[in-house]
């Protein structure tokens, strides 16, 4: 038995979820480029593993002042950015729906519209849940949630328990830490969207498209 777990962020779709959101919540306000750059540069450093997750995304909703109203605007903005080759492939995720498991420190709210539409079992999503204060404003992130802790993607894929070879595809510092915590058997960086050199160094195997990663896991 062959089990997939997919990255959400610059993997399933194009871009980063909070940075969509801050152009969102950033529209029109004077500071935009300089909010912008602080937030690429927060996740670049979480992606290289240069700071913990928890850090990189507190520190990055704590950069934004989004709302409830703001996520349900980004939806269908995120089900635009699927990146090419994953929506060329939906009848692999139709195939392999009970073995397809997103894993992201992203955010749930956003991330299931975007990917049931592939036949991914609700119960196969796992991602951060947003809370959010009396006005509608998201204040943070259910922290008793795996996801939202150190090292979460490692012990979430522990927690599943799973039969068989496990694959990894991903962009990130977090998506590799599950093959070195021994949670995969073998890690694959997708490159389609970036290309992290710290990253490609530590991979099983590269893949630039959702194509070269089926037929690696097909040998």
């Amino acid at each position: 038995m062959k089990n997939f777990i997919v990255d959400f962020d610059s993997t399933f779709v194009q871009t980063e979820i909070i940075e969509e959101l801050a152009k969102i919540v950033l529209s029109g306000r004077k500071d935009k480029e300089t909010v912008l750059s602080k937030i690429k540069r927060v996740t670049k450093m979480g992606m290289e593993g240069k700071i913990s997750f928890p850090v990189s995304l507190n520190t990055r909703i704590k950069l934004l002042n989004a709302s409830a109203k703001d996520i349900q605007d980004l939806i269908p903005k995120m089900k635009n950015k699927i990146t090419p080759s994953v929506a060329r492939n939906i009848d692999f995720f139709k195939k392999h729906s009970e073995n397809i498991f997103i894993v992201s420190g992203g955010f749930r709210e956003i991330i299931e519209p975007v990917v049931l539409p592939f036949h991914i079992k609700e119960k196969n999503i796992f991602a951060n849940i947003l809370k959010f204060d009396q006005l509608g404003n998201i204040c943070g992130v259910d922290g008793s949630n795996l996801l939202a802790q150190e090292r979460g993607k490692v012990r979430q894929v522990k927690k599943l328990c799973l039969r068989g070879d496990v694959y990894v595809l991903g962009d990130g510092y977090t998506d590799y830490e599950i093959k070195e915590a021994g949670a995969a058997h073998k890690f694959i960086a997708f490159t389609e969207n970036v290309a992290r050199q710290a990253i490609i160094e530590k991979a099983d195997f590269v893949a630039d498209s959702f194509d070269e990663f089926i037929k690696y896991c097909a040998n």
